[in-house]
């Protein structure tokens, strides 16, 4: 299985890369400036949180995502600002966050879905964000958090998913297997 980290800037994008090569995926980190050519034969692709304000309009750091979006036939997954990225293209809102949430967090399972299989409805997460979605047309909401609805949502008819939350930091629990459960969305 080969899964590529797109980086879009996050301070933690080694810390996906190592917890994809712990379940044995074959994993590399590239520029969000990769050409689509260098990536069409991966089975995933992570896009990595990033200090982007996408909520503020700041996506200029997105790069090609968009058309990894479009044209890549694999399984995505965004993780904070990736997952914001994800949603604006395809037709969501992004705004400042009514509550940041910096720290640990309690995320409430809504929906289990290939995401959250295995895991308990309720868990602590590592969240660090100033932006948060607003709306998400075409996607279901899979996880919440007291202050933040869409902390985790999948597409309605693709495999691409998203987390506000960081899964890779080990403050999160069950961390791990949710990056498993991606990875085993692209066996399929």
């Amino acid at each position: 299985m080969n899964v590529l980290v797109v980086d879009l800037g996050s301070q933690w994008t080694h810390r996906i890369w190592r917890t994809l090569r712990d379940l044995d995926c074959e994993s590399e980190i590239v520029p969000a400036t990769t050409p689509l050519a260098k990536i069409k034969d991966a089975d995933g692709l992570v896009f990595s949180g990033g200090a982007l304000r996408v909520g503020k309009g700041e996506i200029i750091a997105a790069g090609n995502c968009g058309a990894f979006l479009d044209e890549f036939k694999g399984g995505i997954i965004g993780i904070c600002a990736g997952q914001q990225i994800i949603a604006l293209h395809y037709g969501g809102k992004v705004a400042p966050a009514a509550r940041p949430e910096y720290g640990p967090v309690e995320i409430t399972v809504v929906e289990e879905d290939d995401l959250f299989k295995g895991l308990p409805r309720k868990f602590k997460a590592w969240a660090s964000h100033n932006d948060e979605i607003v709306s998400a047309p075409g996607f279901r909401c899979l996880a919440s958090s007291a202050d933040c609805k869409w902390h985790a949502f999948k597409h309605e008819h693709k495999p691409v998913y998203g987390t506000l939350f960081h899964p890779e930091v080990q403050h999160t629990e069950r961390g791990e297997e949710v990056y498993a459960n991606f990875v085993k969305t692209l066996k399929r």
